[in-house]
């Protein structure tokens, strides 16, 4: 079969590779018929995850069709349409039995990172009845392949842990796949006011059509002054970072209110700046972690009801064999105006 591969620090590859097989008896083999890039595998491709090896084949959203099952498995059967969960759970450990599931001991956060991943034409996916999903009949799975990671964390890491409620005034630093799907989300929670940030004017138009109330164009205004000044020097019940740079943190801790929340969602590669001499004073709480995923079946119910409609995110569209130039485009999104790209097999 064929897989995107990665081999160091700015360096990946569409290479044959070894189908997989089934290793374990709660194994799952899935088809691959869509998949997506995400800004961790750029992440990636930059050094900033030393865990993965070169090797591996990257990828860790997408939906297919059952091709093959391991005895255990009883939740599903070849031909199954199935999206496939950006974290592994056995249910059975004691992380899982909280809902920690992204600190599985047999799971987690493992396609594309210690084990192979979906950029490929086939991938084997571990404790198989745990970490797929059945696609609802009449589904739209280009929606669907949103629901994989990027909805379940912008809604988890950002909106929940943020603790976002009716009436707030939120920021979202990073107008990005994973901001706007913190924007969707948010909405859920009733906020009285949406502001998103970013440098790059397109994508904040695109904000302002999903439900932004306000839209800061980094360059063009001081983020910072402009928060406040909307805020009537107050800050931000919460401020989310969507982007994992030092500099999008900073503006966060610059902006929330006192008694408010940062949610921190980026992947960060390097080192941050808190401000404690600031902060201590402002009663905050300050969150981050990785993404667990229980909220996906409630995300498939709004999918299915059409109260979310993540498929308006997706900009462009590839064939499997073209994903180095998916990948190009993706890695040049204000240049080439990319949210999201799916990528069919």
């Amino acid at each position: 079969m064929k897989a995107l591969v990665y081999n160091g620090p700015d360096q990946k590859d569409w290479v044959e590779k070894e189908k997989p097989s089934i290793q374990k008896p709660t194994d799952v083999i899935v088809k691959i018929t869509k998949t997506t890039i995400c800004g961790t595998d750029l992440h990636i491709l930059k050094g900033d995850v030393p865990t993965v090896e070169p090797g591996r084949t990257l990828g860790h959203e997408g939906v297919g069709v059952v091709e093959k099952v391991g005895d255990a498995v009883a939740n599903f059967k070849p031909g199954d349409p199935v999206l496939i969960s950006c974290i592994t759970s056995c249910g059975k450990c004691s992380n899982c039995k909280r809902q920690l599931y992204a600190h599985c001991a047999d799971g987690g956060w493992i396609l594309g990172h210690t084990v192979d991943g979906t950029q490929a034409e086939f991938v084997r996916i571990p404790h198989g009845d745990n970490s797929l999903y059945p696609i609802p009949e009449g589904a739209d799975e280009e929606a669907l392949v949103m629901l994989s990671d990027i909805m379940p964390t912008g809604l988890e890491m950002g909106v929940q842990y943020g603790g976002v409620k009716p009436g707030d005034t939120i920021a979202i630093i990073g107008a990005g796949p994973v901001g706007m799907s913190v924007l969707l989300t948010s909405q859920f929670y009733s906020p009285a006011r949406i502001i998103m940030v970013d440098m790059d004017p397109t994508r904040l138009a695109l904000a302002a059509e999903f439900g932004a109330t306000d839209i800061i164009q980094v360059g063009e205004e001081d983020a910072i002054e402009k928060i406040m000044s909307l805020t009537d020097g107050q800050g931000v019940d919460v401020a989310i970072e969507a982007v994992g740079v030092p500099s999008t943190f900073d503006i966060c801790q610059k902006i929330v209110s006192a008694g408010g929340n940062i949610a921190n969602v980026g992947v960060h590669g390097t080192p941050v700046e808190l401000h404690l001499e600031d902060l201590w004073i402002k009663n905050i709480n300050i969150s981050m972690g990785l993404v667990c995923t229980n909220t996906t079946p409630m995300l498939l119910k709004t999918l299915s009801a059409g109260k979310l409609n993540p498929a308006k995110l997706v900009t462009h569209r590839f064939k499997l064999d073209d994903i180095l130039e998916a990948y190009s485009v993706f890695g040049n999104a204000a240049r080439e105006k990319a949210m999201k790209v799916i990528i069919n097999a």
